[in-house]
């Protein structure tokens, strides 16, 4: 009985020695000031648009830039929600560390087309199908769009493309230009080789563009790159060759 009731005691200092242990451990200086900002861009290997002295300058003209202010006064909210209103930022995360310092994330917007329209629209698409402002400067080299292009044609259709591409390592380094007729019907120009691709709609472009790479390898491969001077995927389960004349 008596070791039972020493056990139990044992047990409970323990506890209250590791509670005070946690406590003191995580308490915070009433006026702790923060000391250190730190900034992490993400996704710069495809988009370089945003430095760290703009976000710096950002939050300086707010008059909310962290580093000397009292941790206790400093809204990560706030800072989120201005950082979050350039158009270049698709998000922003803010977070305090025990130790006074401040970090952010930010999330830049990645552009996956450049749109040169026929009726004088210039403008970048994002990979949510959202329209950048020609601000951006892009890393990576970005297929151009051309013709007869409406934004809501873009927003809704071409932007799926403009994925496709960005996750297809092979059409990606391809397709260097689209161009959009007056009835949707697509046209691409290639990196490689002296032909015109017709596509048609843009419906169903993954399969066409299947049977072309294809055709890449069996065909042209043997007959050379440059015989065709238009090659047509409109019509499934064939495609129509042009002989250059």
């Amino acid at each position: 009985m008596v070791k039972r009731i020493l056990l139990f005691i044992v047990i409970l200092a323990l506890m209250a020695y590791l509670g005070i242990a946690v406590t003191a451990f995580n308490r915070k200086p009433v006026h702790q000031t923060c000391r250190d900002m730190e900034l992490v861009i993400k996704d710069t290997a495809y988009a370089g648009f945003i430095t760290k002295g703009e976000l710096q300058g950002i939050l300086e003209r707010k008059g909310i830039y962290p580093i000397g202010k009292q941790m206790k006064n400093i809204s990560t909210k706030s800072l989120e929600r201005e950082l979050g209103k350039h158009p270049l930022i698709d998000e922003a995360e803010c977070y305090k560390t025990p130790s006074g310092k401040v970090c952010v994330e930010v999330t830049q917007r990645i552009p996956i087309l450049r749109v040169m329209s026929a009726n004088g629209e210039n403008y970048y698409i994002d990979n949510k199908g959202k329209i950048m402002p020609l601000e951006a400067k892009c890393v990576a080299h970005l297929a151009i769009v051309t013709g007869n292009v409406e934004k809501s044609f873009a927003m809704r259709d071409l932007y799926k493309f403009g994925v496709f591409l960005q996750n297809n390592k092979f059409w990606d380094a391809q397709i260097e230009q689209i161009n959009v007729l007056p009835n949707h019907g697509i046209e691409l120009v290639p990196r490689v080789g002296d032909h015109l691709i017709y596509l048609g709609k843009i419906e169903n472009f993954e399969n066409k563009l299947h049977r072309l790479k294809i055709f890449y390898e069996k065909g042209l491969n043997q007959v050379g790159w440059n015989k065709y001077s238009r090659i047509n995927l409109e019509f499934g389960n064939q495609i129509i060759c042009t002989k250059r004349e």
